[in-house]
């Protein structure tokens, strides 16, 4: 198993590190890169049609699929992500890696 330094930020300003013996692979790492797998297939198979010369209502049809197959994913890594890293980072203190999340909601709603 691989160190995995934290470093956390406590309310009153100091600096706390630990480390964990775990790599942030959780319940749904699985699934995850099932998902991700599929996608890339899905994206060949796009490029593909593109380079035969597809109709193009049939690639953004496929494109479609694709942003849904996305967005699943995305949920389901953030679902990953509140139920164990989160809760982790409100049981320490770590209000660096909330505001990481904060960050990345963002960006998944730009």
């Amino acid at each position: 198993m691989q160190d995995n330094v934290h470093t956390h930020v406590l309310k009153d300003g100091s600096v706390v590190s630990h480390a964990h013996g775990h790599t942030h692979s959780h319940t749904q790492t699985k699934q995850v890169l099932r998902r991700i797998h599929n996608v890339i297939g899905h994206m060949q198979g796009i490029s593909d049609m593109v380079e035969n010369g597809r109709d193009c209502s049939e690639v953004l049809m496929q494109l479609s699929a694709v942003n849904a197959s996305l967005r699943k994913l995305k949920v389901i890594i953030l679902k990953d992500h509140v139920e164990h890293c989160i809760v982790d980072a409100i049981q320490h203190g770590d209000r660096q890696t909330l505001d990481k999340l904060s960050d990345a909601l963002d960006k998944l709603t730009e």
